[in-house]
């Protein structure tokens, strides 16, 4: 059982959760620290207190959120080909990739980082390394044991990881960003672009 969460950890995570909200709604320079205040129902003291300042508050929203889907992303790269099923394994971790990448308040938080990289150029690697180059990272080494196993014929285990994940990703994460798509488009749409994109890589890379 995990130990009970303090006040001061409470607070912390409605401040985060706060700031969330108010930074993808106005945008960085537009957010005050009065309106997360408000919103969190602590004092500006109070967020003083966990966040030096508006940047260090921002940054941190940015690495909590990127974390947390990658997290997940993680965990099904890593039970890839223990059910002996490597294509439907490649489905499922395709499917609940390109689901996570694109909720909405990740395709905001993803447009807000860019937006700002003149301000925070140090963000948008931020955000990759803990997000898609992270995945890219895990995929390779899974991979490359798969392709010791002979479950995959990948010579350039990285490379394969690359173009997995943009095989998955690109129309509709490229469609989202440029063209300002807000709607989450439906599960059946996105199960179809998975499935495709592992078909395609699985063409390539099957042995």
């Amino acid at each position: 059982m995990n130990p009970p969460e303090t006040r001061s950890a409470r607070k912390r995570r409605a401040i985060l959760s706060a700031a969330t909200v108010v930074f993808l709604r106005e945008g960085y320079a537009s957010t005050t620290m009065d309106q997360v205040a408000a919103l969190a129902e602590v004092s500006k003291l109070t967020i003083y207190r966990h966040f030096a300042d508006k940047s260090t508050l921002f940054t941190e929203v940015v690495t909590s959120t990127v974390d947390q889907a990658s997290n997940v992303v993680q965990q099904e790269i890593l039970a890839l080909g223990r059910t002996g099923d490597l294509e439907a394994d490649l489905r499922a971790l395709a499917r609940r990739q390109l689901g996570l990448v694109m909720q909405p308040h990740l395709l905001r938080l993803r447009r807000l980082v860019i937006a700002e990289l003149a301000r925070f150029p140090a963000l948008g690697r931020v955000f990759y390394d803990r997000g898609p180059g992270r995945t890219i990272v895990t995929l390779a080494s899974i991979f490359d044991k798969l392709t010791a196993d002979g479950m995959l014929r990948a010579e350039d285990p990285h490379l394969a990881a690359t173009q997995f994940n943009w095989l998955v990703m690109a129309e509709p994460l490229n469609r989202a960003m440029l063209l300002g798509v807000e709607e989450t488009p439906a599960t059946a749409e996105l199960d179809r672009y998975a499935d495709h994109a592992v078909r395609t890589f699985l063409a390539a890379y099957r042995p």
